[in-house]
């Protein structure tokens, strides 16, 4: 659980600090809600761009940033897209919330904030004594990096030696610690073998997204009610919120979906992964190219029990729809073809690689359960295409130029002919199998217990109710420690 336990001396260095550099904490409330930002910190904004390393945009940690590079401020209602059906194919509304609009142009960085920030207003992570440390296949010590910076700390990313040039490049141009580890995208085992060494040096502090309880607060309190608010703003007369489908990344974003099923109980959540590596569906292991989900082992913070389905994507689709999205050739079959505006195919770049995959997940649920034009799915993109222009080249010189007739079959085929197949609705039964999986990776190689593993399955109001409202003390916990350096005042 989230540990909220004070070290004073920890916490007088991070005052200090703060004080010093001007740092002020935005509360979780103020993420979900922007109206509650004082004026002194929006008049900031105003002259601030959004990727700035500035303490100030610790408070664009929020769906609901205008969609702006430099001075924007918060719309009324969180940002999404409606993915045309012209496009998709299906008869069921698909809106995905863009991370593009974040600071590091993902919405990792509010998971990593999450994270953060009980430590950091504890003092249980001391930024005079600690480094902190972020393992992760890319978007999340990205955001752990930033924000690290942004709150007077030291961030280490410890990401595969895979992953794509853009990714190395940021993390190069904010000044972070980089540590790479062997392979790509399915090689988190070797993310955790690298944290567990450092761990034994006391100056490292480890921020695992795939166990920290910070995580799916963070998704729970700010991404859960955006979807929520986003159907509210966007549903139509006999619309009904039909679920989530997300793929599994650390599984902190599914917790939105939990909250989603608190407020619509109808609504089923789905999970995806990549074909290439089962684990969910079959206990499968493998390689895959869809960067930003994770494999070969169920997240601690995954909330199984209450996820309904689970669907696989073959990351072939996801590669050729890139391209598809992100070539003159594929926004020419786009715009003469299938008729869509210059501003749907501008938002289609918006769709990183995962973005993609959540996408196709959405279209497999929708024929699955055969949802109509009233039916409401949502989901989000995590990173947009920005991260990935290395990966359209490498494909270019793979498989040869592209065309606008090679852009018509890859839709044909990766999207269109999607079928419901590799999939499968999870049964109770079902569900605890995938629950015990974590049995391998958490309690006999990370140190959990069987008695904590069996309260995530059997203890809800002491485990994922405890988090979920762990955001209250967290915000009480903030509110001292802005009053401590008087920065408000």
């Amino acid at each position: 659980m989230i540990d909220f336990k004070l070290n004073k001396e920890g916490l007088a260095h991070n005052i200090a600090k703060a004080k010093e550099q001007g740092i002020i904490i935005p509360t979780i409330a103020q993420m979900r809600n922007p109206d509650l930002i004082p004026v002194k910190i929006k008049d900031k904004l105003k002259k601030t761009s959004m990727q700035a390393v500035d303490p100030v945009n610790l408070f664009r940690i929020s769906w609901k940033n205008e969609q702006k590079e430099r001075g924007g401020l918060f719309s009324d209602a969180p940002n999404y897209i409606e993915i045309p059906k012209k496009l998709t194919g299906v008869n069921a509304r698909i809106l995905a919330m863009p991370g593009k609009w974040f600071p590091t142009g993902c919405h990792k960085v509010g998971a990593s904030f999450g994270c953060l920030a009980p430590r950091l207003v504890t003092g249980q992570l001391d930024v005079e004594k600690h480094k902190s440390v972020w393992p992760s296949t890319g978007n999340y010590c990205r955001g752990g990096a930033f924000n690290a910076r942004l709150l007077g700390a030291v961030g280490v990313a410890v990401l595969p030696e895979e992953m794509s040039r853009e990714r190395f490049d940021w993390l190069d141009s904010i000044g972070a610690e980089v540590i790479k580890t062997p392979g790509g995208e399915s090689n988190v085992a070797e993310i955790f073998a690298k944290t567990k060494e450092l761990k034994a040096d006391p100056m490292y502090q480890i921020l695992n997204q795939f166990e920290d309880m910070g995580n799916p607060m963070w998704h729970y309190n700010v991404s859960g009610y955006a979807m929520c608010e986003v159907f509210e703003a966007a549903k139509k007369k006999g619309d009904r919120f039909a679920g989530v489908a997300l793929t599994s990344g650390s599984a902190g974003i599914l917790s939105s979906g939990d909250r989603v099923k608190d407020a619509y109980p109808n609504a089923k959540l789905a999970v995806g992964e990549a074909l290439q590596c089962p684990t969910i569906l079959s206990n499968g292991f493998g390689y895959h190219r869809i960067e930003g989900i994770g494999d070969k082992h169920i997240p601690w913070i995954h909330n199984v029990k209450n996820t309904d389905m689970v669907i696989d994507i073959d990351d072939n689709d996801s590669q050729e729809l890139l391209r598809l999205f992100n070539t003159p050739e594929g926004q020419q079959y786009l715009k003469d073809e299938l008729g869509l505006s210059q501003k749907e195919i501008k938002q289609l770049t918006w769709l990183g690689i995962s973005g993609i995959a959540n996408v196709l997940c959405c279209i497999k649920m929708a024929k699955y359960y055969e949802l109509t034009e009233h039916d409401v799915l949502v989901t989000v993109l995590t990173d947009s295409a920005v991260m990935y222009q290395s990966r359209v080249e490498e494909l270019n010189e793979e498989l040869g130029a592209y065309s606008v007739v090679k852009a018509a079959k890859d839709h044909a085929v990766h999207m269109l002919g999607l079928k419901t197949d590799n999939m499968m609705e999870l049964s109770y039964q079902d569900r605890k199998r995938v629950h015990n999986l974590k049995y391998f990776t958490w309690v006999e190689q990370q140190g959990k217990t069987v008695e904590e593993l069996n309260a995530l399955w059997y203890d809800k109001e002491h485990t994922w109710d405890a988090a979920h409202k762990a955001a209250n003390k967290l915000d009480e916990l903030i509110c001292e420690f802005n009053e401590a350096t008087g920065l408000l005042k």
